[in-house]
């Protein structure tokens, strides 16, 4: 075993706890106007207002670790989008058509949705965890 293999799930953890805040940052700045926004954005408005409502509720599972691996499949997916439909007409690189967070936040976000939640994770309460074993099968204390 490496000598970092135990860090692991800590840093995996710390990684999606930090993108998720991140992603939750940027639904709330486009819908509540906070973070020094210029404007708000309703969320009905297409393609933007979804797109915050899926950052910011998205973004907060994927920070609390409920549901992370969906909600980061649904967000990477909102990023994909916004790239190829909002920011690829502008230019080819993101550098050059301002999709470097999109590009980053698709990627980062596919990245939770492969390796799990890592540590921390209301998911990994024993509370919440699904039971492996069938219904049927289980005993019960009387």
């Amino acid at each position: 075993m490496h000598r970092l293999e135990p860090a692991r799930e800590h840093v995996i953890g710390l990684y999606r706890i930090v993108i998720g805040f991140l992603f939750t940052c940027h639904g709330l700045r486009t819908i509540f106007g906070l973070f020094g926004a210029k404007s708000t954005t309703a969320v009905t408005a297409w393609p933007g207002g979804w797109a915050a409502l899926i950052q910011l509720v998205c973004g907060t599972l994927i920070c609390v670790g409920l549901a992370t691996r969906a909600a980061a499949v649904l967000g990477s997916g909102s990023m994909a989008f916004a790239y190829f439909t909002v920011h690829l007409p502008q230019g080819l690189f993101p550098i050059q058509n301002g999709g470097e967070a999109a590009t980053l936040f698709c990627w980062g976000l596919l990245l939770v949705a492969f390796v799990g939640p890592g540590r921390f994770a209301l998911g990994n309460l024993p509370v919440l965890q699904r039971s492996s074993e069938p219904a049927r099968t289980r005993v019960t204390a009387g």
